[in-house]
């Protein structure tokens, strides 16, 4: 398990990370969001032990993180700016990483190398953007550590090469209980992987919750009712947010499921049905409540 304890980074003035507290539990997919500059990658590089926080502490089962060899070995990290040695080949690059990862699998990099395609003696400076994304995939898997760290690691795949690293992160969590950290600002591209999200702003978390939880508790209703009764009247019912469009009434509303119900098969409605929100219509109902503006957090409107 990983911890993060008020764990704050600054860069001169810029406070990229403040006070983030955060658990990240084993054997789960834990997703991280938030736009450009909201502390994504320092959080990683923390969590890493690239980065010396001026305040706070990461562990791993109770280990610091900073300048400790054997907890180091327990992760790899897939950084957004990917570094390869110049000249270097996919092999090189296996042999390098194999003096620092005591159970790199050399088999399964090569196997994997050919299954994603990639010539293991070709010069990795003329390899493309998402060719270079496939190759530290490959060499993060090949690893076979506890953890991998993921910065933006599928912007630049195509979506036969995202399934395909999906598939094999579940396979090894399957298989081994990897756990993978996953930074994106791309919420739609974690809502089928992800068992538990954080969502970062200006160095902050402003909601961590399982999805299962979140999905759980918060209900869109669409209904029109056949009287002139407003959705504020109805007893019990736990309102979020409520638009009007004409007669129909979009209602979110926070509670479980069948209690919901008997409340609005008590009403007269022409129709109205319960529909299951997204986990981006989540969270923008969560964080406005919170009084933030999460569209622009979130889509960088």
């Amino acid at each position: 398990m990983i911890e993060t304890v008020s764990l704050t980074k600054r860069f001169d003035d810029i406070v990229a990370l403040d006070h983030v507290t955060a658990t990240i539990r084993e054997g789960q997919v834990f997703g991280l969001i938030g736009t450009n500059g909201a502390g994504k990658s320092t959080f990683l590089r923390c969590l890493s032990g690239i980065y010396k926080p001026e305040e706070g502490e990461v562990t791993i089962d109770g280990a610091p993180v900073y300048e400790h060899t054997a907890v180091k070995e327990r992760f790899f990290f897939i950084s957004d700016d990917q570094y390869f040695f110049p000249s270097a080949t996919p092999l090189d690059m296996a042999s390098s990483y194999a003096i620092y990862y005591r159970h790199f699998d050399r088999e399964r990099f090569k196997r994997l190398l050919s299954e994603f395609g990639l010539d293991g003696h070709r010069k990795i400076s003329t390899f493309s953007k998402g060719m270079k994304k496939q190759l530290s995939v490959i060499l993060a898997l090949s690893a076979h550590t506890d953890y991998i760290f993921c910065d933006e690691t599928f912007d630049g795949l195509d979506p036969v090469m995202r399934q395909a690293v999906k598939s094999l992160f579940a396979n090894d969590m399957a298989e081994r209980g990897l756990t993978p950290v996953i930074a994106s600002h791309n919420l739609r591209e974690l809502e089928d992987m992800c068992d538990h999200v954080g969502l970062l702003h200006k160095g902050g978390i402003l909601l961590s919750k399982d999805i299962d939880d979140l999905k759980l508790g918060v209900h869109k209703i669409q209904c029109v009712f056949a009287s002139e009764k407003e959705p504020e009247q109805i007893e019990g019912l736990e309102i979020i947010k409520c638009e009007h469009r004409g007669r129909l009434r979009t209602i979110i509303v926070r509670g479980d499921e069948d209690r919901i119900r008997a409340l609005m098969d008590r009403e007269e409605t022409v129709f109205y049905e319960l529909i299951p929100l997204s986990l981006e219509e989540i969270f923008i109902t969560e964080t406005e409540v919170a009084g933030y503006d999460v569209k622009k957090i979130i889509l960088g409107e």
